[in-house]
Formats: C-alpha cells, sequence, structure tokens
C-alpha cells in the first residue's frame, strides 16, 4: 500500500505519515510546481546537504539553513568568502560539513553563469521535466531526466549533484509528478502543472 490516511482521513503517500513535519511539506510544497530561482537554487543546495542524513534533518534546520545562506540569493551566496565559511562552520543550526558549504558557494557561482545563458535558472531546469509516463510513482530513486540533468550540470562545475540527489530535487519541484497514485496531492499537483508556464517556452 502506497498511501496511508492523513488526520483528515483523506488518503496521502506513505513517507509523509515519518514525521508531523512531513505532512505540511507533503500537501503545500513537495511535487508542485516551480519556477521561482531561489527556491530552486534553495532545494538543490538543501538537497546536497541532505547527502548521507535524512530529509527530516535538513527540514528541522531549513530555516537556520535560509538565515545562514542569506535566504539562498544567488547573487548573495556567490559572493560569499572565506568569512563566511568560517562563519557557517561554526553555525550549530546548520549541517556543518565545510565540503556541502563550499559546493553551496561554487554553485551559485554557476548558477550566475547559467543565468546569463539561459535567461534564469528555471529556464535551464525545466528543460529536464520527466515525461509524465517515465516512471510508476514512486518506484524508483533515479531517472533518465534526473541522470541527464545531473550530467550536465557536474560538466558545468557543479557539486553533490548526483542521480539520486537530483531526481529527489525533481520530484520535490514538480518536474516529476510522483505523488502515488490514489494520494490527494496527486491530482492538485497534475492540476497546477498544466496551469504552469514553462519558463524559456
Amino acid at each position: 500500500m502506497t498511501t496511508v490516511p492523513g488526520p483528515d482521513g483523506l488518503p496521502r503517500c506513505r513517507w509523509c505519515s515519518g514525521a508531523p513535519e512531513f505532512l505540511p511539506y507533503h500537501d503545500h510544497e513537495w511535487g508542485f510546481p516551480v519556477s521561482d530561482d531561489t527556491r530552486l537554487f534553495e532545494k538543490l543546495c538543501l538537497e546536497g546537504f541532505q547527502s548521507g542524513l535524512s530529509w527530516r534533518t535538513i527540514l528541522n534546520k531549513r530555516e537556520a539553513f535560509r538565515a545562514g545562506f542569506a535566504g539562498f540569493d544567488i547573487d548573495k551566496v556567490a559572493a560569499f568568502t572565506e568569512i563566511d565559511i568560517d562563519r557557517l562552520l561554526a553555525d550549530k543550526g546548520i549541517v556543518r560539513h565545510r565540503g556541502k558549504i563550499e559546493a553551496a558557494i561554487n554553485n551559485a557561482r554557476r548558477a550566475q553563469e547559467l543565468i546569463k545563458e539561459a535567461g534564469s535558472l528555471a529556464a535551464y531546469i525545466w528543460r529536464y521535466e520527466a515525461p509524465a509516463d517515465e516512471t510508476l510513482p514512486q518506484s524508483m530513486t533515479t531517472s533518465l531526466a534526473a541522470i541527464a540533468l545531473s550530467k550536465d550540470l557536474k560538466k558545468r562545475g557543479w557539486k553533490f549533484v548526483g542521480p539520486t540527489t537530483v531526481f529527489a530535487f525533481m520530484q520535490a519541484m514538480g518536474l516529476v509528478n510522483d505523488h502515488a497514485i490514489g494520494c490527494i496531492s496527486r491530482e492538485k499537483a497534475a492540476a497546477d502543472r498544466k496551469l504552469f508556464i514553462v519558463p524559456g517556452r
């Protein structure tokens, strides 16, 4: 069974019953299409920080990450220096991993390059939208589209963007509707996608 009843008795993806904070994240964020560059960049960074950890850990630290990383403003993060790295390494509210912190700063600079090339980070990212019938919901940990996006990002110098990380990002940002069959959010996400204007098209 891939769904469980929520507090209102309606079916939802089984994973959202794993922790209280998962429910609002599932109902209002996960799987709904996003075109905002800041939100896309934030999620790519947070998925990178999650590597080797649980999403619950990252979700509970998200506000501290936002404070530490200037709201994930791409230009501000790109301008971070060694002083900022030291500040973040001393910040108990986030995951204090030098490699991941440095990767986020590096990726902000690479995002600036992409924005100059494509017009926006969103216009580039949405080129890799997964076909609606590519996978059975929640049956895979990566996809052909995620592998292609991961490969291109790495070629462009991005870090902590492996295929599994990128697929989790695509699931969350609505590039694939991975809500379980029968989940109340699946149809909502599909309806949002129909109204969504794909950046750059």
